[in-house]
């Protein structure tokens, strides 16, 4: 007569906790097994898009996208993000590494992310990027006039200036900065502490109308080391320019895709270069986009350290500024600490 075996609890561990952990992923795996959703996924990698605007690139009604963002929001691969009356869907931001559907969800990420955008698609965010452009410029174009009484609506320029410039004097007695970039100097009012502050400056500002006052404060104010250009980055990028210190004030919220201008900075940086962001935190007024042209209703401070992690930035001091209005400022530096290579 044989006897059976003892078997031990380590040998089959209770079926219950392999079943729970299949089951946090299963949702997970499922959501991203079409190959439409990793679509989705690749053109969310640093972009925030509504579900018209992905039915647009994506050639669908928005019913069918509609669902599938509903089921890969439900999974945990995206998450909404409120602009006003619409929702804006883009990849979660904050992942822990260390959680089984969060590590999960991150390889799903920097698999999708190896592959690169085929040029339709590139094309189609192209153009959306440019319609948000030509949104902006227009409403610049229109407010050239009265344009700080448009922007004191939320913040008078004095609250975060002077926050910003106190930042840059106590970095620049260390770090000597001989040349400094502002993107957007709208008048121009930042320009006099830049213009102190390093040998070279250059302003540049896609509106011809904004340019123009931004030139006359540097006429009144008799700036003479500042180079004022008409374009966007790209233009800089392609002249091979480099920088110590990059400056942008309250800029982010009227650009087409903000995560760009982290990418660009980076690129037009020396090693151990600065770049400064003033900009709104995220916030729910939607008067803010006609009123002051605002693409963007603020950010998630987490929106713009995770930006500058994907552009090979290290995040500094931040400092956040309340304000009466309800409105709320957060000014951060970023540092580019190693080479591209």
């Amino acid at each position: 007569m044989t006897s059976t075996p003892a078997v031990s609890p380590k040998d089959h561990p209770p079926r219950a906790d392999h079943s729970s952990a299949v089951d946090t992923l299963a949702p997970i795996f499922k959501a991203s097994g079409d190959p439409l959703r990793l679509e989705i996924l690749r053109v969310l990698r640093r972009d925030t898009f509504g579900v018209l605007e992905l039915s647009q690139l994506f050639d669908m009604r928005q019913s069918g996208m509609s669902h599938h963002l509903k089921v890969m929001h439900k999974a945990g691969l995206l998450e909404p993000q409120r602009e006003g009356n619409a929702i804006f869907y883009r990849r979660p931001l904050s992942l822990d590494s260390d959680k089984l559907t969060d590590g999960t969800i991150r390889q799903i990420f920097e698999a999708v992310d190896r592959i690169p955008l085929p040029a339709h698609l590139q094309e189609k965010i192209q153009a959306i990027r440019n319609q948000r452009a030509d949104q902006s410029q227009a409403f610049f174009a229109r407010y050239a006039e009265k344009f700080r009484e448009q922007q004191e609506l939320i913040a008078a320029f004095e609250l975060y200036a002077k926050p910003v410039a106190d930042l840059i004097r106590q970095r620049s007695q260390k770090n000597k900065w001989k040349t400094a970039l502002e993107i957007g100097p709208g008048e121009g009012g930042f320009l006099p502490v830049l213009s102190r502050t390093c040998e070279h400056v250059v302003a540049l500002d896609n509106s011809r109308d904004m340019l123009a006052k931004a030139t006359r404060t540097c006429i009144d104010e008799r700036l003479n080391n500042i180079d004022l250009i008409e374009g966007v980055t790209d233009n800089l990028l392609a002249r091979g320019d480099a920088f110590d210190l990059v400056v942008a004030n309250m800029v982010l919220h009227h650009v087409p895709s903000p995560a760009d201008i982290f990418l660009d900075a980076a690129a037009l940086m020396n090693t151990g270069g600065c770049l400064v962001i003033s900009d709104l935190c995220s916030h729910d007024q939607d008067w803010a986009k006609e009123n002051c042209g605002d693409l963007w209703l603020g950010f998630e401070p987490e929106e713009l350290t995770s930006w500058a992690s994907d552009a090979g930035l290290d995040a500094g001091e931040s400092l956040f500024i309340g304000l009466r209005n309800g409105f709320q400022v957060q000014v951060r530096e970023f540092w580019k600490t190693k080479d591209d290579a």
